[in-house]
């Protein structure tokens, strides 16, 4: 009889187990339901701006790759800075919830832009948003989730945000018949789902109180050097890839190019999204069970078919059928590579290490901005989409290195 006692305590702990993961998903789902309001009013503006740039301002191409390129490496600065502060805190939720305050608070004011230069502005402020809460939230994700099932937890995360990422588009494109095209409304209503993701992360999401005892000494950006040599695989990977991409909105005037009306572009992000949302979770559990390292060599694989497919385009078509590539290349490559960050960092530099990675997609993408703009205006999508099929054979030719060169164990 003396044995009862050890067969209760695994009895309970099995149940205490089998609580924690309900919770751990639980959690995951309402940051996917914070992403998905969040996804919604973010593409109800992305879906059009280029087009307001362009038409409703008079601006040029450059004007665009400027403005996405400051944008987006400005929240990549913010997010490793932001990943270092979560670690040193040892606290996720509030940085997360400074970030989509700022975020929905941005969101107020672009019905009122009258010049690029103001534009420019408010995204970045916008984008600002994003970095302080991106980091900290895969590294909270990472936190609350297990070994075998984190690409299954990020790729259901990213299916939500992808839901939102459609919904937003269609909602612009309705809004935008209903009003005669016009931009502001479409931009003022954004507003409304942006407050409902502050709502949604301050009331559904619980940080465990464990994240808050793990608190590190970090203060300096050479604190990079306490990161494994394995996690600059996926980082390295990471940037590639996002310089491959060259922008979505450049996806978006090539949709313009070949006669598409501005009220219907949004359309490009309904199908990337799409493809997104149903590709992700499954694709993220695919990686779970076999070699993560292979889902981002086949990811970027599909994106330089996709950036080829785009540098031929001359009709509504091939552009769909590039964007289809595009939609299929996100859904492969997500949920593996934020695993793949996670499985090669230890917990206590989580934050840092999402960071780091996100830092070094925003130079990436600063560089590509600027640079496809200038290519947009001297040699149109030709120039901009094989440049991008190149560098996306570049992440293609580290994934099959990375696969070649360290053992399974290290995926």
């Amino acid at each position: 009889m003396a044995h009862r006692p050890a067969v209760e305590l695994r009895r309970t702990l099995r149940a205490e187990g089998g609580v924690q993961r309900v919770a751990s998903t639980r959690n995951v789902a309402a940051l996917g339901i914070v992403s998905l309001c969040m996804g919604v009013s973010s593409f109800m503006v992305l879906g059009l701006l280029p087009a307001f740039v362009v038409n409703g301002l008079g601006a040029s191409a450059l004007w665009v790759g400027a403005i996405e390129g400051t944008a987006e490496s400005t929240a990549s600065l913010v997010k490793v800075l932001s990943g270092v502060l979560s670690d040193r805190l040892g606290r996720r939720k509030p940085l997360m919830l400074c970030g989509y305050v700022l975020a929905a608070a941005m969101k107020t004011l672009f019905p009122l832009a009258r010049l690029p230069i103001e534009v420019l502005a408010i995204r970045v402020f916008d984008r600002v948003g994003k970095g302080l809460r991106d980091a900290p939230r895969d590294a909270l994700i990472a936190d609350l989730t297990a070994v075998g099932t984190r690409g299954w937890h990020f790729g259901l995360r990213f299916a939500l945000f992808s839901i939102g990422a459609m919904v937003g588009p269609l909602a612009a494109m309705l809004l935008m018949a209903a009003t005669g095209d016009n931009y502001r409304v479409v931009f003022a209503a954004a507003v409304v789902p942006a407050m409902m993701s502050v709502v949604a992360l301050a009331v559904g999401v619980d940080e465990p109180r464990k994240s808050a005892r793990r608190r590190l000494q970090l203060r300096r950006l050479h604190d990079l050097r306490q990161l494994p040599a394995a996690v600059w695989w996926p980082i390295g990977f990471a940037a590639l890839l996002a310089a491959g991409r060259v922008g979505q909105a450049f996806l978006l005037l090539a949709m313009l190019r070949v006669g598409v009306d501005p009220a219907y572009v949004p359309l490009t992000l309904v199908l990337i999204y799409g493809l997104y949302s149903v590709s992700a979770y499954p694709l993220g559990a695919t990686a779970d069970r076999f070699d993560r390292r292979r889902m981002l060599a086949f990811g970027a694989g599909l994106l330089v078919a996709g950036d080829a497919v785009l540098a031929a385009a001359n009709s509504v078509p091939a552009v769909v059928a590039g964007t289809v590539l595009w939609g299929l290349q996100m859904g492969a490559v997500h949920g593996a590579l934020g695993a793949s960050i996670a499985a090669t960092t230890p917990q206590k530099l989580r934050g840092l290490a999402f960071g780091a990675a996100d830092l070094a997609v925003g130079v990436a993408a600063l560089c590509t901005s600027f640079a496809a703009g200038a290519l947009w205006v001297g040699g149109g999508p030709v120039w901009v989409f094989g440049t991008g099929a190149i560098l996306a054979a570049g992440a293609f030719a580290v994934a099959a290195t990375w696969l070649c060169c360290t053992k399974p164990g290290d995926k």
